[in-house]
């Protein structure tokens, strides 16, 4: 069976402490309730979060949307926003993860990647370097979410170019966030095998799209 390899990138510097953070993890719960529904995305997804911080982790290695299991996201009292060391990260796992096709076998489908961060890069240098790797890197769609008003969406925009805005970090911006992502998730499930390009749906009233 073609897997279909969703990585997801959570900011975890010490800004989203509090509120934000257990809104992510409701919204995290969330969002793997709704996946597990659609028979497509239970037969294809396989889920990876890293989160960043101080530093960069592998938080869940790719794992059968089935066999996830999610312990609490926890945010450090304080922290820098090492973004570039996530793309890093990211760049690292995608490279063993992700199975390529051969003359024998088909590999996976494209990945697809989603980033949340409610600030900027501290490590902007690394940030930028690891940029057009990531873009080498063949993602079916990127997509990266820009939440509360410190987070600079110009940053984003270097990455991809479709940038989410969401206004408020309450837990109802960021549930319809993960729900959006969970429905984004499902349509490219549903449509790897009729196309490499994923169209996603539009997302809902709390999460602007930046065009």
């Amino acid at each position: 069976m073609r897997r279909l390899p969703v990585y997801i990138l959570l900011d975890t510097s010490g800004s989203m402490r509090g509120e934000p953070i257990h809104s992510v993890n409701v919204g995290l719960q969330s969002m793997l309730s709704g996946l597990r529904q659609d028979p497509y995305a239970l037969e294809s997804v396989h889920l990876s979060i890293i989160t960043f911080d101080i530093e960069a982790r592998e938080y869940l290695p790719l794992t059968p949307l089935e066999q996830v299991q999610l312990a609490q996201v926890e945010v450090p009292s304080a922290g820098a926003t090492f973004m570039g060391a996530a793309l890093e990260l990211l760049i690292e796992r995608v490279d063993a993860d992700v199975r390529k096709s051969t003359m024998d076998a088909k590999g996976d489908w494209r990945p697809l990647l989603f980033i949340m961060t409610d600030g900027s890069p501290s490590d902007m240098y690394a940030y930028q370097q690891a940029i057009p790797q990531v873009q080498q890197r063949n993602f079916a769609s990127i997509v990266a979410c820009a939440a509360g008003p410190k987070a600079k969406q110009e940053h984003l925009l270097q990455l991809t170019d479709r940038v989410v805005v969401l206004d408020s970090m309450d837990a109802a911006s960021f549930a319809s966030f993960f729900k959006w992502v969970s429905a984004s998730v499902v349509a490219g499930s549903s449509s790897a095998g009729l196309t490499e390009d994923i169209s996603l749906p539009p997302p809902p009233p709390e999460v602007q799209l930046v065009l």
